[in-house]
C-alpha cells in the first residue's frame, strides 16, 4: 500500500512538473520573438483573428480536441489533462505579463536566444514528464497518439507529432495573415525547430530521462 501511494505521489509530481515546464516553454517562445511552438502558433493566430485572449481560446480549443480524444484514445484523459487544459495557456500569459509588464525585462538578442533554447528544451522535457506520469496528457499531445492508432502504428509517434505540428503551423499562419497580424511574432526559427524536432525530443527525454526517473533507474 505504501509503495502504491509513493508511486502515485511520484506520478503526480512528475505530471505537475511537466505542466509547469510546458507553461515555461510557451512563455519563453513568446518572449523570444523567434516564433512559438506549433500549437501556440495556431491558437495565437486564431485568437488574434477572432479577438479573444490566448489563454481563453486555447482552453476552448483544448475542449474541442478533448471531445475527439474521448472517443478515440480515452486512456489519455486524466487529472493531468484538466490541469494542462486550464493552466498552460494562462500560465504562459502570466509569465509574459511578469517579464514584460512587471519586471520590464529588455529582451536583448542574447536573452531572446536564451529564451528560444529554454523553450525548445522545456517543450520536449515537459511533455515527456507528464506523458510518462500517465495521469492524463494535454488533448493536443494526444493527437499524435490518435494518428498512430488510426494508422495502426505505421506512423510512429515522433513522425505523427511532426505531422500534427506542421499542420498547426499552417493553420496559425493562415489565420494570422487573415487578421493582418504580426506573422514574425508567431512563426520563426523557433516554430521550425519545434515543429520538426519536438517529436524526436519528446521520445528522447522519455527514453533517457523520465522513464528511468519514474522506474528508479540510473
Amino acid at each position: 500500500m505504501n509503495e502504491k501511494r509513493g508511486l502515485l505521489i511520484k506520478r503526480t509530481i512528475m505530471m505537475l512538473v511537466g505542466i509547469l515546464f510546458i507553461s515555461i516553454c510557451v512563455g519563453c517562445y513568446r518572449l523570444s520573438g523567434f516564433g512559438v511552438d506549433a500549437f501556440t502558433c495556431m491558437n495565437l493566430g486564431i485568437s488574434g483573428f477572432i479577438g479573444m485572449t490566448f489563454g481563453t481560446w486555447q482552453l476552448i480549443m483544448n475542449i474541442l480536441i478533448l471531445i475527439v480524444v474521448f472517443f478515440t484514445v480515452r486512456k489519455c484523459i486524466g487529472a493531468g489533462t484538466i490541469v494542462n487544459m486550464v493552466c498552460v495557456g494562462y500560465g504562459a500569459d502570466f509569465i509574459c505579463w511578469m517579464a514584460q509588464d512587471v519586471l520590464r525585462i529588455d529582451m536583448t538578442l542574447p536573452l531572446r536566444i536564451g529564451a528560444l533554447i529554454l523553450g525548445s528544451l522545456f517543450a520536449g522535457l515537459g511533455v515527456a514528464f507528464y506523458m510518462v506520469a500517465e495521469m492524463g496528457i494535454a488533448p493536443y499531445d494526444s493527437v499524435a497518439l490518435i494518428i498512430e492508432k488510426i494508422t495502426k502504428n505505421r506512423v510512429k509517434f515522433q513522425y505523427a507529432r511532426v505531422l500534427s505540428d506542421v499542420t498547426c503551423v499552417a493553420i496559425g499562419v493562415l489565420f494570422c495573415l487573415a487578421s493582418h497580424g504580426d506573422l514574425l511574432m508567431i512563426v520563426g526559427i523557433g516554430t521550425v525547430i519545434n515543429a520538426c524536432f519536438n517529436g524526436p525530443l519528446i521520445q528522447f527525454f522519455r527514453t533517457h530521462v523520465t522513464e528511468p526517473l519514474l522506474n528508479g533507474k540510473k
